[in-house]
């Protein structure tokens, strides 16, 4: 019988603080892979285009990204660097940053362009936050992310776990700030004023893309609902940094995507990332194409006349790519323009 060779770059024990961690396992090629998006295995295939050389990366083997990942594994976390499939991890895990997920690897929703497993969560561990702080903690972060799978499955949403992660942390590192990355809340009344009242010092919400391709690609959401959540941070805590970012490539228009800038400057949100799509798998959304660097770089001026206060904009941007060093620059802008405000 044909052999097929499963490469899992998660291997946990003694192996995962060595380059020598990632496993191949040899199996019967008639044996079935694991469904990770089984509500879209009857779609059409969408072939995966080939990068053009800008948005290449190159595989991770810094021995400080194994240490990072053997961490994960010891504290029992989940990140989104994985299972977003983040072409990032190399860079980011070699330098000690890694977004944590909590609340499990299973989302309640089916984005076409996400990665991350759908399906029906296990119960929340109680015991999360506590490793959350602890990992933040040995990794000496001056900065951390934290995001999650989208709960619909709570009666929250998740939210009183963010808030006893940001406690948590809190008690663990006390001099990190923390950014939160979260889910929309749809229909969980109370849930926003309770993580609000934990005070992170960014709150970010992506609103992935324009309004007219909502339905295709994010449709358990709402754009005006997304938009405003980050309205109402600023009006429940206006001293909470306000975050949200944009896939392109995606099928929008230039003018969607100004329009979009506007949008969130009348919610007044501080930070605006823009960033490529890219296709996970041949189950879930094609790209339309790739965005030159170029028309980034025109994003980014754009985004900066329109009044955000940072903005990150290049095919590689990621919600929390280089979250600690933005972090420091949205505080120096701030700094800044209430100094001329003075």
């Amino acid at each position: 019988m044909a052999t097929r060779i499963l490469v899992d770059h998660r291997g946990g024990g003694a192996q995962a603080a060595s380059p020598a961690s990632v496993i191949a396992r040899v199996v019967p090629s008639a044996a079935p892979a694991p469904l990770r998006h089984p509500e879209k295995a009857n779609r059409p295939d969408n072939p995966i285009r080939r990068k053009p050389d800008w948005i290449r990366v190159r595989a991770p083997n810094h021995p400080v990204y194994h240490e990072t990942r053997a961490l994960m594994r010891e504290k029992g976390l989940v990140t989104v660097c994985e299972e977003a499939a983040c072409p990032n991890i190399g860079e980011c895990w070699s330098q000690r940053h890694a977004t944590m997920m909590i609340m499990g690897e299973i989302c309640t929703r089916a984005c076409s362009f996400c990665n991350i497993t759908t399906g029906m969560p296990r119960a929340l561990d109680p015991d999360e936050p506590r490793r959350v702080g602890d990992a933040v903690a040995a990794l000496g972060l001056r900065h951390v992310v934290i995001t999650s799978v989208d709960r619909d499955d709570l009666r929250d949403g998740g939210a009183a776990h963010f808030a006893a992660t940001i406690a948590a942390i809190r008690a663990a590192a006390a001099e990190t700030t923390v950014e939160i990355l979260t889910p929309d809340f749809l229909r969980k009344d109370g849930a926003l004023e309770t993580v609000v009242a934990a005070r992170p010092d960014v709150f970010n919400h992506n609103l992935e893309t324009v309004p007219r391709l909502y339905t295709g690609i994010r449709p358990g959401a709402r754009y005006f609902h997304s938009l405003r959540l980050l309205d109402e941070v600023k009006r429940l805590d206006p001293g909470i940094f306000t975050k949200s970012g944009v896939m392109v490539g995606l099928g929008e228009g230039r003018g969607e995507v100004l329009q979009v800038m506007d949008d969130m400057r009348s919610a007044e949100i501080d930070f605006l990332t823009i960033g490529q799509y890219l296709q996970p798998t041949v189950k879930h959304a094609a790209v339309d194409r790739f965005v030159e660097p170029s028309e980034f770089e025109d994003y980014a001026r754009m985004a900066r006349a329109k009044g955000f206060l940072l903005v990150s904009a290049t095919p590689l941007t990621r919600s929390s790519y280089h979250a600690d060093k933005d972090f420091a620059a949205l505080r120096a802008a701030r700094d800044a323009s209430l100094g001329r405000a003075a």
